[in-house]
């Protein structure tokens, strides 16, 4: 049973994905395509999280931790691009 439910959110995620990359193509102002990617990303530590639990190993979890901290990082940066028009001042 528990099978079913990881498959079931493995495909409600990946259709999650399909859905942002979507938005990001065909969004009109760069602020909703920042706001889609972001959604990206959470939608794939959300899958690599899945998938260390299919498998039933640690290691995705790192990796997953390190994906979160990339987003945040690019994701603050995308805002202060749109914001100030650089990233370092």
């Amino acid at each position: 049973m528990i099978e079913i439910a990881i498959w079931f959110a493995f495909a409600c995620f990946g259709a999650a994905i399909m859905l942002c990359l979507y938005r990001i193509i065909s969004a009109e102002g760069v602020g909703t395509r920042v706001l889609a990617l972001d959604t990206m990303v959470i939608n794939t530590i959300a899958l690599m999280i899945l998938y260390g639990l299919a498998l039933g190993t640690e290691i995705f979890f790192e990796a997953a931790m390190i994906i979160a901290m990339l987003g945040f990082v690019s994701t603050v940066a995308y805002a202060r691009f749109m914001l100030r028009g650089n990233i370092i001042e």
